[in-house]
């Protein structure tokens, strides 16, 4: 398994880097520069979705870029890092849940590959757009590595940047959703055209709207945030060292 990870610029932090790669694709320039990072003695690469510094609202992130750029540098497999919303009792804030469906709410956002360019037409199959070899991976490194994972769950995909409405939460929760996030689509979408296996650990920063009293404040999330990803941490070292061949 040839792994990258796309994740904020917080979830680039946890991680030594060595150096960073100019890249261009033909979609235009992804949203940093992949940076090669060691995690559990592995070097992989590692995209900060949203810029380093941060800087690129969901809506604005050149997605296609982004996974062409590892695609580029001979990812086959990417590990989404998203910090999300609970929405159902299964997703408490600090929480990791392991999403195996999704419903898509964005929209405008450059969602294929098959643009009427060179690019030939495809209808890929998105039944299962989380199911793989590297998600499977995921439950296991959890298990290893004692890190406690929600198992399955549906994540909703809205526009942002702004965060849900009460009304909006409690629509999502009523179409079945667990956690609501910004930036898995077209991101999930454009990896299966591509053919790269996909999976995301959501890190669960806050109720959703209305789900609690009180206002949802940026130093808040980070607060859930902080503490959570040091799990996250711990998950993806446990996947490296599983995905590492035998001596």
């Amino acid at each position: 398994m040839n792994l990258g990870i796309i994740g904020g610029t917080g979830a680039l932090s946890l991680f030594r880097r060595h150096r960073r790669e100019a890249i261009t694709t033909p979609f235009g320039a992804p949203s940093a520069r992949p940076a090669l990072v060691e995690i559990a003695g592995a070097r992989i690469w590692f995209l900060a979705r949203h810029g380093d510094p941060h800087r690129i609202p969901p809506h604005r992130v050149n997605y296609r870029a982004n996974v062409h750029a590892l695609k580029i540098l001979g990812v086959d497999s990417i590990l989404a890092i998203n910090a999300v919303g609970g929405v159902s009792e299964a997703a408490p804030a600090g929480g990791l849940l392991l999403p195996d469906q999704l419903v898509d709410y964005t929209w405008g956002r450059s969602h294929t590959f098959s643009d009427g360019g060179s690019a030939p037409l495809r209808h890929i199959d998105f039944t299962h757009p989380f199911r793989g070899r590297l998600r499977d991976c995921l439950v296991e490194g959890a298990a290893r590595a004692d890190v406690e994972v929600v198992n399955g769950g549906c994540i909703a995909v809205t526009q942002g940047p702004r965060l849900e409405t009460a009304a909006e939460v409690a629509l999502l929760a009523r179409a079945g959703c667990d956690v609501v996030g910004m930036t898995t689509m077209p991101e999930a979408a454009l990896a299966r055209e591509a053919g790269l296996d996909y999976a995301s650990v959501c890190a669960v920063a806050n109720p959703g709207a209305g789900l609690e009293d009180g206002p949802i404040t940026e130093q808040s999330i980070a607060q859930v945030l902080d503490e959570a990803m040091t799990r996250v941490e711990r998950l993806v070292g446990a996947v490296i060292e599983g995905a590492a061949p035998s001596a």
